[in-house]
């Protein structure tokens, strides 16, 4: 059967298996935590370095000098625009849907919101901006702070420009490992069915079929976010841009 070759079939039939996992057999919880975890760090293993090869190839890959600059400002600006106009949108249509309702979180859980919550009233915009330059890059990449990546990246990529013609090569080897992170990302993504399997089987397992309303209105928030994501953030971009929207998104 073909149509059991598409990716997202196999995610809902992975789903449905984790349900049905961890309803017959809750101590698999703790196990399918872990198939969810390893999961997720795979995805968040190439996202900083996917981020950073793919900016430098853009930007150093630009014409003159004055143009990578203008390139890797309009880029922080966008990243910065565009971010918080999806947390707008996500704000306003979670205090609508209110997907938590209902969940009682444990004490731990409840601190660690209370300690960010704290954090981000303290933070002003001095702090947010001195935020973005990284005292130390390896750690920004470890941490995965797609913020700091962006402007290491920026950084580097007006550096290798400055090289000129003796950074071709760099530039080449950058853009082939670009290939070879999205061949990676690729590779992960055939994975996801895995993932759905764990996530769900230790949801199921460690909290009950009370969840999966839960579950159900967090996916609702989550497809409703990304429609007017899509069609009203995304596509004044294209508009301003003159890029057609559904050309974009057949080829993503």
């Amino acid at each position: 059967m073909k149509f059991l070759k598409i990716l997202y079939v196999q995610v809902i039939i992975g789903i449905i298996l984790g349900v049905l996992a961890g309803w017959l057999f809750p101590s698999f919880a703790p196990a399918a935590k872990l198939i969810s975890d390893t999961f997720i760090n795979m995805i968040r293993m190439v996202i900083a370095p996917v981020i950073f090869c793919t900016i430098v190839s853009g930007v150093a890959g630009a014409g003159d000098l004055k143009k990578v600059g203008r390139v890797g400002l309009k880029t922080l600006i966008y990243f910065e625009v565009v971010t918080t106009l999806a947390l707008i949108i996500g704000l306003i249509v979670a205090n609508v849907v209110k997907p938590g309702a209902g969940v009682n979180f444990t004490a731990t859980a409840n601190t660690q919101v209370s300690t960010i919550s704290s954090q981000a009233k303290d933070l002003n915009w001095g702090e947010f901006f001195s935020h973005i330059v990284p005292p130390n890059v390896v750690d920004a990449f470890a941490k995965g702070d797609i913020l700091q990546v962006l402007f290491f990246s920026v950084l580097f990529a007006v550096g290798l420009k400055l090289m000129g013609d003796s950074g071709h090569s760099l530039l080449t080897g950058f853009e082939k490992i670009n290939k070879v992170l999205f061949n990676i990302l690729k590779i992960i993504m055939r994975l996801s069915p895995i993932g759905a399997f764990g996530g769900m089987a230790y949801t199921i397992g460690k909290f009950g079929f009370a969840t999966l309303l839960v579950l159900g209105k967090l996916l609702i928030t989550f497809y409703l976010t990304s429609f007017l994501f899509i069609f009203v953030v995304l596509n004044l971009v294209c508009f301003y841009f003159k890029i057609n929207l559904w050309r974009l998104l057949a080829y993503v």
